[in-house]
Formats: structure tokens, C-alpha cells, sequence
């Protein structure tokens, strides 16, 4: 698992096995987020676009394809190389799964027939399709974005996670979300639970209370509770303490703040008590956390 991260955004890389792999970039900044990866013609890529927006730009600027929020972008050119070449809007996010044609083939070997661009007449073709997300796969999409698990089974949730996201995508059926989650299957719904995250967020210094969340985005306490369970695993506030540590580690890796600064920014009044939520969520302090990071 390669991952970079900064105090806007993160870069992660997951192998998930030899030509297969899962790219999760978020731009949390104010400015363009530019990513560059080498993807030769064997691959298929399928970008998916959590929230934002974001414009894949090919043959040295002549040519883009952009990708906006719930929406994906499928892409596969055997005649040709399609290196990602990718700008990332201010405040978005995106997921990529990347893998060889041959590993693609293994997934639908009794079933190639169902999907249009495998067929013998399509095989040599490029392939570009942009859909919509379904609520299904936007559950599948946040909980590869936000998960709360230990770090050894990280990459096998991630595995499994990718997998349910492939089938998902051309599971066409009319029934399919239904199967996933009744209550998800109203879209409106899923707007107000991603309305909650994004206000916790945006206010994680000094968040709202769970009756002033509900209320504000017009969901009952009970199905807030129950639907940020169902798409972020986890509850409304240990999202949040999981988001604000996050944030806190890579403000400090800037080098810029000082643990005062920090605390104040993610909503401790005092510098102990910003102490001790990073070690119990690193197992470390803050000072010792950057002292480790110095010697490696």
C-alpha cells in the first residue's frame, strides 16, 4: 500500500494483486490537484467520483473527458497506452480500480457475453462510458473511502470492498439496489446522510449535536443514526474523530503548525486534551509521532 498524504488532500495506492489495483484521491484544498500515473494499453480503468469533479486529460492537453459528482468513467483502448493525466477539482474526491484486460477477463470467463465490450467483434475497439452512480455503489464507494478497521485487514476489506463495486457496476438490473439496502434505495435520503457528513466536517471544530444534525438536514434521529452507519460504517462521531485525527496527522506532517494550532483547529480547547484523542487514536503522542517520522 504506497500512500502520500498532505494537510488538503491524500493519494493511496492499494494493490489488491499482481495488475490490479485501487487508487483513493481526495482534494480537500482550495487549489487543482494534479496526479500522473503510468497505465499501459493492457489495463481497463473505471474512475468513479465520490463528490467534485474531475477531468482526465489525454495526447498532451488536446483531448478530456470529465467525471462529476455520482458519476463514473470507464475507459479501455487496446491500440492505445492511457496514462492517467488527472485534474482534481478543489473539495473532491475520487476512486479508481485499474486492471489488466486479462485479469478483467478471469472476473466474466462464463459470462464474457454480457458485457458489450468483451465480445469477440468489440475486443480490439477503445471503450469510453460514463454512467451514473447507483446508491448502491455509492455505499460501496464511501465505505472504500472511509473505513474504521485494524491495519492488518485493511487490504482484504479493500479486496472485498472492490470486487462487490465491479459486480455492482454491471449488475443492471432493475432490482439491484433494492437487494442492497431498502432504505438507501430512496436517493433523497442518501443526499441528506452525505448533507450530514459534509456539515460535521466542515464544522468538525465545534460540530452540531446529533438532534441539531437530524433536524438540520430533515432526517429523523433514527434514520440519520441508521444511515451513516449504512454508508460510512461507522457512527456519526467516531467518523468525525477518525476525520479530525486524520487531518490533525497530516497538518502536522506540513511541518507548518505547531500541536496548539492544530488542537484549536480540529476542536480542542486545550493542548492536553488534543494529546490525548491523537494517542488514543495512534497509539502516540503528536511530538513523538513527528520525532519518528524524522528518524525514518
Amino acid at each position: 500500500m504506497m500512500e502520500k498524504n498532505v494537510a488538503e488532500g491524500s493519494y493511496q495506492e492499494v494493490l489488491i494483486e499482481d495488475g490490479f489495483f485501487v487508487l483513493k484521491i481526495q482534494n480537500d484544498g482550495v487549489r487543482k490537484q494534479k496526479v500522473v500515473r503510468e497505465i499501459d494499453s493492457s489495463f481497463i480503468q473505471f474512475h468513479f467520483c465520490l463528490k467534485g469533479s474531475a477531468k482526465f486529460i489525454f495526447n498532451e492537453g488536446r483531448y478530456a473527458l470529465e467525471v462529476s459528482e455520482e458519476n463514473s468513467l470507464l475507459l479501455y483502448n487496446t491500440q492505445l497506452d492511457l496514462p492517467i493525466n488527472l485534474e482534481l477539482n478543489p473539495n473532491s474526491w475520487l476512486v479508481s480500480v485499474v486492471m489488466t484486460i486479462r485479469k478483467f477477463h478471469s472476473l466474466f470467463s462464463k459470462e464474457a457475453d454480457y458485457i458489450p465490450f468483451l465480445s469477440a467483434d468489440n475486443k480490439d475497439k477503445k471503450y469510453y462510458s460514463q454512467e451514473g452512480v447507483s446508491p448502491a455503489i455509492a455505499v460501496i464507494l464511501s465505505q472504500i473511502m472511509n473505513y474504521n478497521l485494524h491495519n492488518s485487514i485493511k487490504e482484504l476489506y479493500i479486496k472485498g470492498k472492490v470486487y462487490e463495486l465491479i459486480a455492482l457496476y454491471f449488475n443492471k438490473s432493475d432490482d439491484a439496489d433494492m437487494e442492497q439496502c431498502p432504505f438507501l434505495v430512496d436517493e433523497d435520503n442518501v443526499r441528506r446522510i452525505r448533507k450530514a457528513k459534509e456539515i460535521i466536517i466542515s464544522r468538525m471544530a465545534e460540530p452540531p449535536t446529533l438532534s441539531e444534525l437530524s433536524e438540520e438536514i430533515g432526517l429523523s434521529l433514527k434514520k440519520l443514526k441508521e444511515g451513516f452507519k449504512q454508508i460510512y460504517g461507522d457512527s456519526v462521531f467516531s467518523f468525525l474523530f477518525d476525520y479530525k485525527m486524520e487531518y490533525a496527522r497530516k497538518m502536522l506532517e506540513t511541518g507548518q503548525y505547531n500541536v496548539n494550532e492544530v488542537g484549536l483547529k480540529v476542536g480542542y480547547s486545550t493542548a492536553s486534551h488534543f494529546i490525548s484523542a491523537f494517542k488514543k487514536k495512534y497509539g502516540t503522542t503528536p511530538k513523538k509521532y513527528l520525532m519518528a517520522l524524522a528518524s525514518n
